[in-house]
Formats: structure tokens, C-alpha cells, sequence
């Protein structure tokens, strides 16, 4: 990075209007997870054309993905916090190194983990839910996806350390172009070659290894910071800057995996409708969040510049100015996915008027409560940018894990399959009341600690 462009970064990202700020930096983020969402509707569209079995894999083999994406996100976000700081107070040779520490240690935590994953393949897939008609279905996908473990978690890695640097377009590109690649591949590789799901999942390798390579080759554009293996020098001091900036997000992820295979196994004993039908909402719950979460994005390298210039008043600008944005757009989502919600479900599963059933009575649940989530994932990512970490984790872990995990124990035992329907509303509601005094608690102290 040159000394006139990051000059020009930090002007840029601690004078610009707020609010104007966020909305750009959101804008190619935003698109991004709109692209990954409709990639993941598409994902599922064109195997719900195989059967409801295979539907269901998509949704057991999703807890593998979930974890992978908790460890990616760990050094992602650990690590682009950490430079997002870093620019701020203008240290860019920590940067520099703190970025080649995050990018190596994903992959070879990434070939470590595809490694195991093949060995163990049955017991982890029966573990995340799979009954044994779904099995056959979810082997075929997971190896593939095994195949693409690094890759995965690499872009995941990059993304969030552009992201961090204000490079969001530069991240939009890299995960955009394997997102469409994968939609393009979906059709050809399922019914062209008749590879079935076993061409979602090789579609899905494919496009994740071409986004880890554009995305590799354009880092260090535009005043970023280029990936060098010069530059990994792990110590203990950075993986502690890193755990304290990941931590929240190893947490949140890592608790969506747990979540998605309680909920699998729970599901299981209902039948494949169930578990086929929880499996096409959680993904249309994701492109529903998608872009909401991509303003979050773009509020983050904000709040982190801003934070390490001691700026703290455009901080709390930014933050109301954030919530206010993605509170009107979940309310109008929740609204519009409430009226539409059989319709909606039914482009999944046309032929399954079960999973029409069930998907239907899930998302109308989980529309009641989705208002509040702008709440719940602006005050995370505020706390985890600020280096709040106890705070941050325990807003991660509340809404997949503290309150969701508990919630559809008690409700099956309660209300039976109601009560498994309603657990992520339920938990919703509680990690919001939750996330007022956390987050109000850190807006009147911050900058009274430094």
C-alpha cells in the first residue's frame, strides 16, 4: 500500500458524512451476500428438482459448512479487525503481517480439516442428522465440498480482511464471480452430465477455488494489502489480537453449526419432509438477511478506522445511523415474507405439499420476530469492532445458541413440533431484549476507557 493511497483511506474513511459512508462500502457487500444468497436458493432450487432426500442433504451438510465458515470467520474477522485498527493509527507493517497470518493459517486449517473430514465421513454426517435415507445423497455431496475445504474458507478469510481495508468491491468481485459460476454450473453438472447432487457439489468446488484465485490476485488493488507468505510470522501476540477480534465470530458461527444439527436431529424424528422443509427456510432466512448483514459490513470498517483515530462520536453515528437502515428494511422484508410465505416455499418443493406445509408455518414464525434482528447483528458487530470481546461473544452466541438451543429443547418437550417451529422466534426475542443494555453499556463508555 502505497503512503498516498492509505493517506487518502484515512481521510476518506474518518471525514466522509456517515451515513454516506456506510451506504457505500455496503453497496458492493451487500451485493455480494445477495449474490452468495440467491447462489445458496439456487443451490437448492435445482436439487429440489432431484428429490426431497436430497434437499435434505443440502441441509445436514450445511452443518459442516457452517463450521468451517465459524473457523474462516474467526481469522477473517480477527485478523481484519486487528487492520482495520491498524490503518486507522496508521500501522501498516502490522497490518501487513497480521493480514499473511490470518490468509495462511484458514488454509492449512482448511487442508487439516478436509482431511479428517474424509476419514470420518459416515459418523459426522449421521452426527449432523442424516437418517439413513438421506445418507446416500449426503455423501455424494460432501465430498466435494470436502474437496473445496481450503478454498472455502480462504475467500471467507479474504473477504472479511477487504472488507476490513474498505475494499468491499474489490471482495464483491472475487465472491460474486464464483457465486454466479456455481449457478451457471448447477444445471449443466446435475442434469447435462445426470451427476445429480453430486453436481451441486463439484459445481460448488469448482466456483469456490476460481473465487479464491480472482480474489488472491486483486488483495493488494486499489490500496489493499497484498497477501505474502513473507509477511507469516506467527506469534502469540497475534493470535491472541486475533482470538480477541474472532472469538465472537468463531462463536456465532460455530453455534449456527450446533444450532443447524440440534435443529437436524430434532427435525430427523418428524421425517425427511421436515428436515427438507427447515432446510430450504434456513436459506431463504439467509438471502432475507443477506442484505441487511451486508450493511452491517459496510458499517464495520467505519466503526474500526474511526475507533483506532479515537473518533468515537462517528462511531455512535454510524451505529444509529446503521440500525435505523437495517431495522426498516427486516421490518418490510418480515411484512412481505409473512403474506407470501406458501408461494415462497412452494418454488422449492412444488411436488412435496408437506414440506409445503411445514416450510410455510417455519418462515411465517420466524417473519414475527425478524424486525428485531437488525438489533441483534448491528450490536454484534459493533462490540466485536470496538474489541469488546466478552460483550461480543455473548451477543454471537445468544441468538443461535444461548437462547435458540435451549428454546427448541423446551419447546418440543412443550409443544411438541410447535415448539421446535417457533425456537428461533423465541430466541430472537431474547437476544434482542438482550442486546439494548449490552450494547447502550459500551455506547456511554467507549472512549472513557483509553
Amino acid at each position: 500500500m502505497t503512503a498516498d493511497l492509505q493517506k487518502e483511506k484515512f481521510i476518506r474513511m474518518t471525514t466522509a458524512p456517515v451515513g454516506h459512508l456506510v451506504s457505500s462500502l455496503a453497496v458492493p457487500s451487500i451485493i455480494s451476500m445477495l449474490v452468495s444468497g440467491i447462489y445458496n436458493l439456487a443451490d437448492t432450487f435445482f436439487v429440489g428438482q432431484i428429490n426431497t432426500q436430497s434437499v435434505a442433504a443440502l441441509g445436514i451438510v450445511f452443518s459442516y459448512m457452517a463450521i468451517i465458515q465459524a473457523i474462516a470467520f474467526y481469522f477473517g474477522q480477527g485478523s481484519g479487525n486487528f487492520i482495520s485498527r491498524a490503518l486507522g493509527s496508521r500501522h501498516t507493517d502490522e497490518a501487513e503481517r497480521m493480514a499473511a497470518v490470518g490468509f495462511f493459517s484458514s488454509f492449512i486449517t482448511g487442508c487439516l480439516i478436509a482431511v479428517a473430514g474424509f476419514f470420518l465421513m459416515d459418523p459426522l454426517l449421521r452426527f449432523f442428522g442424516s437418517t439413513d435415507t438421506i445418507l446416500p445423497y449426503a455423501k455424494d455431496y460432501y465430498r466435494f465440498i470436502l474437496l473445496g475445504t481450503p478454498f472455502i474458507m480462504c475467500c471467507f478469510t479474504m473477504n472479511n480482511q477487504m472488507r476490513h481495508q474498505g475494499n468491499a468491491l474489490l471482495s464483491m468481485i472475487g465472491i460474486a464471480s464464483g457465486a454466479v459460476l456455481n449457478v451457471a454450473l448447477d444445471p449443466i453438472l446435475i442434469f447435462g452430465f445426470g451427476m445429480g447432487i453430486r453436481g451441486a457439489g463439484l459445481a460448488t468446488a469448482i466456483s469456490q477455488a476460481v473465487s479464491f484465485t480472482i480474489m488472491l490476485s486483486i488483495c493488494g488493488k486499489k490500496g489493499g494489502i497484498r497477501i505474502r507468505f513473507g509477511n507469516f510470522r506467527p506469534s502469540w501476540n497475534t493470535y491472541r489480537e486475533i482470538n480477541a477480534g474472532g472469538l465472537p465470530s468463531l462463536a456465532r458461527q460455530g453455534l449456527m453449526s450446533v444450532a443447524a444439527i440440534c435443529l437436524n436431529q430434532t427435525a430427523a424424528t418428524y421425517g425427511d419432509e421436515a428436515v427438507a422443509a427447515f432446510s430450504v427456510v434456513s436459506r431463504i432466512a439467509m438471502l432475507a438477511g443477506a442484505a441487511m448483514i451486508g450493511y452491517g459490513q459496510g458499517f464495520q470498517p467505519v466503526c474500526g478506522f474511526n475507533y483506532g483515530a479515537g473518533r468515537y462520536d462517528r462511531v455512535r453515528s454510524a451505529f444509529r445511523h446503521s440500525l435505523t437502515v437495517s431495522t426498516v428494511y427486516c421490518l418490510i422484508l418480515a411484512i412481505l415474507g409473512f403474506i407470501f410465505a406458501p408461494g415462497i416455499v412452494r418454488v422449492f418443493r412444488a411436488d412435496d405439499l408437506e414440506v409445503i406445509r411445514i416450510g410455510t408455518r417455519i418462515l411465517r414464525y420466524q417473519c414475527i420476530s425478524f424486525p428485531l434482528t437488525g438489533m441483534v447483528v448491528m450490536s454484534n458487530m459493533y462490540l466485536q469492532n470496538i474489541r469488546k470481546t466478552i460483550p461480543a461473544v455473548i451477543m454471537a452466541t445468544a441468538r443461535q445458541g444461548l437462547f435458540f438451543i435451549p428454546a427448541l429443547f423446551i419447546g418440543r418437550a412443550l409443544l411438541g413440533f410447535l415448539g421446535i417451529e417457533i425456537a428461533q422466534t423465541v430466541s430472537d426475542v431474547c437476544a434482542f431484549l438482550l442486546s439494548i443494555p449490552l450494547t447502550l453499556t459500551a455506547l456511554r463508555a467507549m472512549g472513557t476507557e483509553r
